[in-house]
């Protein structure tokens, strides 16, 4: 595997992330009555609980999306 094989990879591993976490993010804003009644038949949270959960999850997922695609990335198309 060559440099400009693997910051490819990386580039489109952070596309998609990005993509899903945007999904997430416009799901939440969106439709939160919906992803909250649909999460509630399976587990017993209060809309305090949902929305910290979804808050921190969010938070997560984009700085490991950072982290471990997006930086990487940055670092390899700088380097050549």
């Amino acid at each position: 595997m060559n440099i400009e094989l693997l910051q490819t990879i990386l580039g489109w591993c952070a596309i998609l992330n990005i993509a899903i976490l945007l999904w997430w993010f416009l799901f939440i804003v969106f439709a939160r009555d919906w992803v909250y009644r649909m999460h509630s038949r399976w587990f017993t949270l209060s809309q305090e609980q949902f929305n910290t959960i979804h808050y921190a999850g969010i938070a997560l997922f984009k700085i490991l999306v950072l982290i471990f695609n997006v930086m990487p990335y940055l670092v390899l198309r700088f380097l050549i």
